[in-house]
């Protein structure tokens, strides 16, 4: 066996989110269509004795202990397996912080590959699954990306046909979104559009692009926008510059535009990194997920 593995951790968007209800265990009830794009974080997995788990990060102000998600995966999978397998982490980070884009539930699912790999423990998806459901909602997702239905609180999903080959523009604002912040105040004021979720699974089926554009739909843009009014603009910015479609993914406050081709893609990030020099403007493409 290897003594270290490197995995990527990629981010997502959002091409609908919807909030049902809050459930009894406290969750909310969610209905969203979730789309694995090509940014990701880096991380090295290295064997270390048994019991030693440790992490670096290369981005100042992240917390490498073990409140971090990519630690806590390692713990979770040891008491899932009964081991105590040490391993040190090493995480490169390219996908902004607190930005919707799943950042660190995606670092916590390439800890639980990784290690599945780098013990050769034979856990199956299904049961990587499993154990990062109790860490995060996001996790399962992030296990398998491409193009799913996630219901439940996240984590009950369901393959959908794949969006076909887009590119991605990314903008983040100066500020970070909690996400507990965003659902609380949902809960306060609800939203008045709601995605159709059934309408955009027919349109995969047709491989229709421009359908699927004009559905996306996420919920708590009614009130993140609220808070950060720059998301508007950065949503009129892109689509002004030709993008398919505009939206916020997850609870923000990342914006981001699809389009067809790397030449508007990048010529929408130009503009955007002329007129909001102060966003962090990243160019990416759709992923296709695990089979």
């Amino acid at each position: 066996m290897a003594e270290a593995i490197t995995v990527a951790g990629n981010a997502k968007i959002n091409l609908t989110l919807d909030i049902l209800g809050r459930r009894a265990d406290g969750f909310h009830e969610v209905a969203m269509v979730m789309q694995a794009i090509d940014l990701h974080d880096t991380l090295v997995l290295t064997r270390r004795e048994a019991g030693h788990v440790s992490l670096t990060i290369d981005r100042p102000g992240l917390k490498a202990d073990d409140s971090n998600l990519a630690w806590r995966a390692a713990v979770a999978l040891n008491q899932a397996v009964g081991r105590e397998l040490g391993v040190a982490i090493a995480l490169t980070k390219r996908i902004p912080i607190a930005a919707g884009l799943a950042g660190g539930s995606t670092d916590a699912a390439a800890v639980l590959r990784g290690m599945n790999e780098l013990y050769d423990l034979g856990l199956s998806l299904d049961q990587l699954c499993d154990i990062g459901a109790t860490l995060g909602s996001d996790i399962p997702f992030c296990l398998r990306g491409g193009t799913m239905l996630a219901t439940g609180r996240g984590e009950v999903l369901r393959r959908l046909p794949e969006l076909p080959p887009l590119y991605v523009v990314l903008a983040k604002p100066p500020v970070g979104v909690s996400t507990a912040w965003a659902y609380q105040h949902y809960d306060d004021e609800g939203a008045a559009v709601h995605p159709d979720n059934a309408a955009v699974e027919q349109a995969l089926a047709k491989q229709d692009v421009h359908t699927v554009a004009k559905l996306l739909c996420n919920v708590l843009e009614s009130v993140t926008i609220k808070k950060y009014t720059v998301i508007s603009a950065y949503k009129q910015l892109m689509l002004d510059k030709g993008a398919l479609a505009s939206m916020m993914s997850g609870s923000g406050p990342t914006v981001f535009g699809l389009t067809d081709t790397e030449e508007r893609a990048r010529e929408i990030a130009a503009y955007l990194r002329a007129q909001v020099p102060e966003a962090e403007v990243l160019v990416t493409r759709t992923a296709a997920g695990m089979k």
